[in-house]
């Protein structure tokens, strides 16, 4: 069994290492944002940065790819599930995670659990991933500040890549600087506007943006739409497909 879950103050040195990334090259964001599979909701998966990496997944098919790295959020059903854990972890997976995550995965014997709150990172296979803040300024009661619910950004390989979680548009946003954003379109649960989620992409400096958070409890296809119009000629938006 190596099920092991690391207190974030045994990660505080790694938070403050220097990330040593590779320079940034000619079309690192098109290449991060061809790898991406998106499957539902919040549910991603690349191996842009050497590992196999998802993040919240669920509703996962059969012969998804195994995961080295799960990145996951905060603890609500769409973002945490259990089911879609036991189709890709393996006795090597790390599981980042915030701590409200730890009841639903004492049962991954398979995996070591690493906590973070907002602010700390840690470096997995090569792979640097910081917790950002990640919460509602209006809609509290969803995803509140005090919960220290969590983004994602994840770099390596020259790239970095920006998962939202279920958030407003926040502060914090704009000390973020990343190739690709993932930002939800859901105007019940985390955006209070499509237009929030579009000046969300321009605050994290994004090269591409690409939407997620709609189509299952709130949000639509229309709503893409709308967000690419509004980055027209600002930032160049991908609408994917879930996968099947």
């Amino acid at each position: 069994m190596r099920r092991r879950f690391s207190a974030p103050i045994a990660l505080a040195a790694l938070a403050l290492l220097p990330l040593l990334a590779a320079p940034a090259l000619a079309g690192d964001a098109a290449r991060l944002a061809d790898s991406l599979t998106w499957y539902v909701q919040s549910t991603f998966h690349t191996a842009a940065f050497g590992p196999s990496l998802y993040i919240d997944p669920i509703s996962l098919p059969d012969g998804a790819p195994k995961a080295d790295i799960i990145c996951i959020t905060h603890s609500h059903q769409d973002h945490l599930s259990t089911d879609a854990l036991k189709k890709i972890a393996t006795d090597k997976t790390v599981i980042v995670a915030t701590r409200d995550c730890n009841s639903k995965l004492r049962w991954v014997d398979k995996a070591e659990v690493v906590n973070l709150l907002p602010g700390e990172s840690v470096e997995v296979a090569g792979v640097r991933i910081e917790a950002v803040p990640a919460y509602n300024i209006t809609k509290t009661k969803f995803h509140p500040k005090s919960n220290k619910w969590v983004g994602y950004v994840v770099s390596g390989a020259g790239m970095t890549l920006y998962h939202a979680g279920d958030t407003e548009r926040i502060p914090e946003m704009r000390a973020i600087d990343c190739d690709v954003a993932l930002l939800p379109l859901g105007q019940v649960y985390t955006m209070n506007s499509v237009a929030d989620a579009a000046d969300s992409a321009r605050d994290v400096k994004a090269e591409i943006a690409i939407p997620m958070h709609y189509g299952m409890a709130e949000g639509t296809r229309t709503d893409a739409e709308k967000f690419a119009a509004l980055l027209s000629g600002a930032v160049e938006v991908r609408i994917l497909e879930p996968a099947k």
